[in-house]
C-alpha cells in the first residue's frame, strides 16, 4: 500500500515562499508520476502540479505557472512543491497524490488513488 505524509505547510506573507514535501513509502516511487492538489474551504479540490515518474516532464495549472514548481528526489522517495510569490489565493490545504497505476502522467484528480493527509498552506494579505 503506497503510503504518503506531506510537511513544509504553515503560515506565510505575501509574496513569501514555502516548500512542501511528500515523502511516499509503501510502493515504488520512481514509477510513480506523482500530483499536487490544493483545496480552499468550500471549494473542490483542484489540481496544481504534476510531474512524471523521471521527473523529465512538468506541468502547471495556470493560476500557479511560473510560481510554483515541482521536483523530485526518487532516491529519497521524496516529492517537492516549491512555491514563491504566494498570493491570499492560494490559501488551501495542499495535498500530494499518486495515481492508481505506475507511470500514468494525469492531472486528473479522480485518477489519483493514493493522497496524503494533507498540509495546511494560510497566505496573509
Amino acid at each position: 500500500q503506497v503510503q504518503l505524509v506531506e510537511s513544509g505547510g504553515g503560515l506565510v506573507q505575501a509574496g513569501g515562499s514555502l516548500r512542501l514535501s511528500c515523502t511516499v513509502s509503501g510502493g515504488s516511487f520512481s514509477s510513480y508520476a506523482m500530483g499536487w492538489f490544493r483545496q480552499a474551504p468550500g471549494k473542490e479540490r483542484e489540481f496544481v502540479a504534476r510531474i512524471s515518474s523521471s521527473g523529465s516532464s512538468q506541468s502547471y495549472a495556470d493560476s500557479v505557472k511560473g510560481r510554483f514548481s515541482i521536483s523530485r528526489n526518487n532516491a529519497k522517495d521524496t516529492l517537492y512543491l516549491q512555491m514563491n510569490s504566494l498570493k491570499p489565493e492560494d490559501t488551501a490545504v495542499y495535498y500530494c497524490a499518486a495515481p492508481g497505476r505506475t507511470r500514468y502522467y494525469t492531472q486528473e484528480r479522480d485518477e489519483y488513488a493514493y493522497w496524503g493527509q494533507g498540509t495546511q498552506v494560510t497566505v496573509s494579505s
